[in-house]
């Protein structure tokens, strides 16, 4: 497993290492579960796989969770002028685990990991402060609401760290 935080509990741990086995394919764990901002049992735990065929891995990850195809979501991501299409799937919908799963062709890996690595070799003091704040303000002490919390985030992940041409959209599946 890529970057799985050491201090996470062991039925966690335990679980994405089933994953992984199952799958035969490495996790790449990505967002605030590799950096200072997690919230243990509050936030999600983000996770990106890569192959060659990604309707084989849907599958796998469909008997693995034991969900429908149409529990996944197409992603279109438009990232430094590249066109990147996946899928993802909301894990706490069907488990009692909060994650996220996506899936991408081994043809984006270099340029998504380094994409997940943006806000950790960018992070600053302030953005570090800023974003245990709102994590603060919205998990802890609940004084703002999610859309509010989202469009921060998104503004301290996106803007003030490193400003990029990035347009991510999620299409639900019905």
């Amino acid at each position: 497993m890529n970057g799985i935080r050491d201090d996470l509990p062991k039925e966690l741990n335990d679980f994405f290492k089933q994953l992984e086995n199952y799958i035969e394919t490495e996790l790449y764990f990505y967002g605030s579960v590799k950096r200072t901002d997690y919230v243990h049992n509050k936030s999600d735990i983000d996770v990106a796989v890569f192959t060659d065929n990604e309707y084989s891995m849907m599958a796998k990850l469909q008997h693995f969770l034991k969900v429908k195809q149409n529990a996944f979501d197409k992603i279109v991501w438009k990232l430094n002028g590249k066109m990147i299409y996946g899928y993802k799937i909301h894990c706490e919908k069907y488990i009692d685990l909060k994650c996220e799963i996506a899936i991408y062709n081994n043809d984006f890996k270099d340029e998504i990991i380094n994409e997940f690595d943006i806000p950790i070799k960018h992070k600053t003091l302030l953005t570090t402060l800023l974003l245990y704040l709102l994590k603060l303000f919205y998990y802890q002490i609940p004084l703002i609401p999610k859309n509010i919390y989202v469009e921060l985030k998104r503004y301290v992940l996106n803007e003030m760290m490193v400003k990029k041409e990035s347009v991510f959209l999620l299409l639900k599946q019905t």
